[in-house]
């Protein structure tokens, strides 16, 4: 009988040991990088690229060939202890009020826009250049087709909701 309610005791353990065992393995997979994306077909086609030396990250947007007219904004984040500052040698890069900067011109097909830069600040005087590969700026962008309104006007709908085969957007 002894021996019975001593396993008993140790299942009784066992068990409230086990149930601690998800927390503990949620601590070790809450690190998680990602790659790539998924292109969808909107007639818009466009490709980021991005270049990354001296801790500044050059980013530029190229159209493909068969795309549709667009407007590109861009915003770039990384770790809140950096401090990122862009500069656009061409002035065709400009701040909005929701921090993404905006491309001044319309992106044709088979174009490119001009280079944003963002440098990193803040970097530890220690730091080796070497650090800068592996350190990771990511920068989203995004970009709308060109809508008239009715005087033949160009502008953008950033707020354009993505529907089944169709971009459904707002009137200006």
């Amino acid at each position: 009988m002894k021996k019975i309610n001593g396993l008993l005791a140790a299942a009784a353990v066992m068990l409230v040991l086990s149930a601690a065992i998800g927390s503990a393995w949620g601590y070790f997979t809450t690190f998680v990088e990602v790659r790539g994306g998924h292109a969808l077909k909107l007639g818009s086609r466009t490709e980021i690229d991005e270049g990354f030396s001296d801790w500044t990250k050059r980013v530029s947007i190229t159209s493909k060939p068969d795309s549709v007219p667009v407007y590109i904004r861009a915003k770039a984040f990384c770790g809140s202890e950096y401090q990122l500052t862009y500069n656009d040698e061409n002035k065709k890069w400009t701040l909005g009020e929701d921090d993404y900067y905006y491309y001044s011109d319309i992106l044709y097909g088979g174009q490119k826009t001009e280079e944003l830069l963002i440098k990193i600040g803040n970097i530890p005087e220690d730091a080796d250049v070497k650090d800068s590969e592996h350190f990771n700026v990511v920068v989203i962008y995004e970009s709308t087709p060109v809508l008239y309104d009715k005087d033949g006007k160009p502008y953008p709908d950033w707020n354009a909701k993505l529907t089944t085969g169709n971009v459904e957007g707002g009137s200006n």
